[in-house]
């Protein structure tokens, strides 16, 4: 079992600076299991019962959220037209230095991953990983079988980029409404995919990465902790 300083483990949960958690842990305040201790070096596990002033500390290397992303926010630094999905966070998070797990465009929504675990964006990100994900697409025309075939082959833009395989699910009842599965990831690749069919992509959501689904519950801007089977889920390529 990995034992770290318990100065160093109250800092990483964002809720105190490493002077802060030195201060409280010199006044007593911080109990592990239950049990008062009074030394910043103290060795300690991570999944120990760590509390301080009462209140339950989370002591996780990492974290890992969903976020039911809403129109009018972008996954980078804030440029003065619309503001990060990072300022929604808890104090507590952005301190973490929680990230968002690539990046939808201002006007797209859904589903997006947040952590502060750099390998585990880097693996759901890589287009080696081939990690499927589904977007819901309102479209400004109708759509068809051609379509879904020209996807399925992969699509060259007339700049030279190249799109992999993808799949196109036209809805019944309206043509202009469908979900694009990609595996790759590329800079504006579903609105990119639409435009090659001769439509335009007027509103689009995201619907799943892996066999991880958007919580249906979640409003627009809400958050919740991703279970270990959730994360896991990321990499499971079906639905």
């Amino acid at each position: 079992m990995k034992l770290e300083r318990l100065d160093k483990i109250l800092a990483g949960s964002g809720r105190f600076t490493r002077s802060q958690a030195r201060s409280a842990i010199l006044s007593g305040t911080v109990t592990v299991d239950g049990r008062p201790v009074r030394r910043p070096e103290a060795k300690v596990s991570r999944t120990a019962d760590i509390a301080a002033g009462g209140e339950s500390v989370d002591g996780a290397e990492f974290v890992y959220y969903m976020m039911n992303k809403p129109a009018g926010t972008i996954c980078a630094v804030e440029d003065g037209a619309y503001p990060a999905v990072t300022g929604l966070l808890p104090r507590h998070l952005q301190a973490r230095g929680l990230f968002p797990v690539g990046r939808l465009d201002a006007d797209v929504t859904g589903l997006l991953l947040l952590t502060d675990d750099g390998a585990f964006a880097h693996r759901v990100t890589a287009p080696r990983s081939e990690i499927r994900k589904v977007y819901e697409v309102q479209a400004d025309g109708p759509l068809g079988p051609e379509d879904a075939a020209r996807l399925a082959a992969g699509v060259t833009m007339p700049d030279g980029t190249a799109y992999r395989p993808a799949k196109l699910d036209v809805d019944g009842e309206d043509p202009s409404r469908c979900l694009v599965t990609v595996t790759e990831g590329k800079y504006h690749e579903v609105k990119n995919l639409i435009v090659a069919c001769g439509r335009r992509v007027t509103a689009m959501r995201r619907l799943s990465v892996g066999a991880l689904k958007l919580d249906g519950t979640l409003a627009p801007g809400a958050i919740r902790r991703l279970t270990e089977e959730e994360i896991s889920s990321c990499f499971y390529n079906f639905i």
